[in-house]
């Protein structure tokens, strides 16, 4: 029995866009086929197949999940998003190292919904992608997590310091010494603005960059082989994307202390 739900939720995809379209509450046929455009033959006999195993039930002209047809959708959904998010871009996701990723958010990558994979040009592998700088211009918020050195950084920063984006900003010791050591100067001037915050990673950070702000969110693997960093990224606009970025930024700064000066050498 076990194996038969399984095969009718799953090896049909017109199924499987009804349960999750139903998950909203009861709907008539014609918003069903206009939701997941498909025409009456095409999707009334997948609905008998769900009635006959008691998980969609008639109401009148309506159709709706059973209870036990919610059950197994609330259950669904966070596995068919992450399923969507790894096929959407598989040979990013099979090459990189996630594991810096704490477990209980790589159970919510789902939560990234539609992402577009960035990819630098590599004449220009140090400058920022134009659309990525377009956002940041838009954004009021920015939390930043990195862990490679970027020189395109600081300039970007006192730019949106100046304007009053609230800038938070993660990095890991050795990219911090890296920047105090070259961007001395700018760094202690950055520091001096109320907007901005500057936090250490007491740890490893295995995630090369995180940015989330009031518009996208924007993440960045290393390669598993270590070899090379192509500084390929995924960005997502989507809602849910915009608070798993933001909580998954707060979970980093559980292990992070502030730094609010920058000692002179």
């Amino acid at each position: 029995m076990q194996l038969e739900l399984l095969e009718l939720i799953f090896l049909s995809d017109k199924r499987k866009q009804l349960l999750l379209f139903l998950k909203d509450g009861p709907k008539n046929i014609d918003e069903i086929k206009g939701a997941l455009e498909v025409t009456s033959t095409a999707i009334l006999p997948q609905i008998k197949k769900l009635k006959e195993k008691s998980l969609v039930v008639q109401e009148d002209k309506t159709y709706n999940l059973s209870l036990i047809g919610k059950v197994l959708v609330e259950k669904m959904q966070p596995l068919v998003s992450i399923i969507d998010v790894f096929e959407d871009n598989f040979d990013y996701w099979v090459e990189r190292d996630f594991q810096g990723i704490p477990p209980s958010f790589r159970r919510r990558l789902g939560e990234l919904g539609k992402c577009k994979l960035i990819q630098p040009d590599l004449d220009r592998m140090f400058e920022l992608d134009p659309e990525i700088v377009e956002n940041l211009s838009k954004s009021s918020s920015i939390l930043e997590c990195i862990a490679y050195f970027d020189p395109s950084l600081i300039s970007m920063c006192q730019k949106l310091a100046r304007e009053g984006v609230k800038l938070s900003f993660l990095m890991s010791r050795p990219v911090f010494e890296h920047y105090s050591k070259d961007y001395l100067e700018d760094l202690q001037n950055i520091l001096t603005f109320e907007n901005v915050k500057f936090f250490l990673y007491s740890g490893e950070l295995r995630i090369a960059n995180l940015t989330a702000t009031d518009i996208f969110v924007m993440i960045s693997l290393f390669p598993k082989s270590q070899k090379h960093f192509d500084r390929e990224s995924l960005i997502s606009y989507d809602s849910s994307a915009l608070q798993f970025g933001s909580e998954l930024f707060d979970e980093l700064l559980r292990t992070s202390t502030r730094i609010t000066q920058v000692p002179h050498e």
